[in-house]
């Protein structure tokens, strides 16, 4: 980010992420109704605020890395709020984990890819990027989405979509496991497969300073947390508007996963508008990839620590989902060239995901 944009970023990129945890603690002493407004617009400012500093940090450390540290922070907060939900929740939170990793790779892999090539490809006629980067995650995701949410119902030791506990450690160590050798490809051996094909305007400009880099960074972690509170913090009051609406429970996880993942989104397309395709790739697949490569092991991990029971398997209606999702990423993901074509495929099945999660 350069000077001039930081200049009119303003100082409200600095005080907003304090002012939306201010929220956060003061919510409970307010009235309903004005809780929910006030929960709402700090959760709007934090994320905002979040886009902001995340591209700060991002132009100091450079690609592939500036994409990875939103990616990894937001998926961070998210596993520690399935972990404190799911401790909370009883026996029957035993299908978050799946439900919201299935939403954080549906909302990504359609809705936020589609968003960025339609828009990219609308303003920029067709965008480039490298195949080898995407075909790289593309693998990855398409493993551990199967081992993880599909593989769990075929199994016979358990009867259902649960594990036993070996199979669940396995699992949770297949998960870190491959997820820690695709940021190693991405960071360290094959680094160019990330980095975008032309250069940027960006890498012309100044660099901000460490001590800006460091203190954007600190607020991201506060914007992001914040963000993550006022989404539980307004989920009540969305669980009331879907049960007024008659809407099936999933929908809350959707919703909740939708708000947490805005930082990563508004970045993504913020990125592909500046025809930086590859950035907002590197956004979008590696959030799905964190999203499973971090929950699992954790949610693991707790699992048999504590003896609570968890369920994997996805039913078949999102199985099919999942499966088209992967097979279209990987066909309008393979030439390394897109248009808005690609965009509203995607876009199409990121309708199809909504509609059958309300009207199943």
């Amino acid at each position: 980010m350069s000077s001039s944009k930081t200049a009119k970023a303003g100082h409200w990129t600095m005080y907003t992420p304090i002012v939306a945890l201010v929220v956060l603690g003061i919510a409970g002493f307010l009235p309903y109704g004005t809780s929910l407004a006030v929960c709402a617009a700090a959760l709007a400012g934090a994320v905002f605020s979040a886009v902001h500093h995340a591209e700060t940090v991002a132009h100091k450390v450079g690609e592939p890395f500036g994409t990875l540290v939103l990616a990894v922070a937001v998926t961070i907060i998210e596993v520690a709020l399935i972990v404190s939900v799911m401790l909370s929740g009883g026996p029957d939170k035993a299908g978050l984990a799946r439900d919201t990793v299935f939403a954080a790779i549906m909302i990504v892999s359609t809705g936020i890819v589609g968003l960025c090539l339609l828009f990219g490809g609308v303003r920029h006629h067709t965008q480039g990027f490298h195949v080898e980067g995407a075909s790289a995650a593309l693998a990855v995701l398409c493993a551990l989405s199967v081992l993880t949410l599909v593989l769990p119902n075929y199994t016979s030791s358990v009867l259902g979509p649960g594990l036993t506990a070996s199979q669940l450690a396995f699992e949770g160590m297949i998960s870190l496991v491959l997820y820690m050798v695709f940021v190693f490809v991405q960071t360290v051996s094959h680094r160019d497969y990330f980095l975008a094909k032309a250069p940027s305007e960006e890498v012309h400009a100044t660099p901000p300073s460490r001590r800006t880099a460091v203190l954007s960074l600190g607020l991201l972690v506060v914007a992001l947390l914040a963000v993550v509170g006022l989404a539980k913090k307004l989920s009540p009051a969305v669980e009331h508007a879907v049960a007024e609406a008659g809407a099936p429970k999933a929908v809350v996880g959707i919703v909740i996963a939708a708000l947490v993942l805005l930082p990563e989104g508004l970045a993504a397309l913020r990125a592909a508008r500046a025809n930086k395709l590859q950035t907002s790739l590197n956004l979008a697949l590696g959030s799905a990839l964190a999203s499973i490569g971090l929950t699992i092991p954790t949610v693991a991990a707790v699992s048999l620590v504590l003896d609570q029971h968890i369920e994997l398997g996805l039913a078949p209606k999102e199985t099919v989902l999942l499966a088209v999702t992967l097979l279209v990423g990987v066909i309008t993901l393979g030439t390394g060239r897109t248009t808005v074509l690609q965009g509203a495929v995607h876009l199409v099945l990121f309708a199809a995901f909504l509609f059958l999660a309300i009207v199943p």
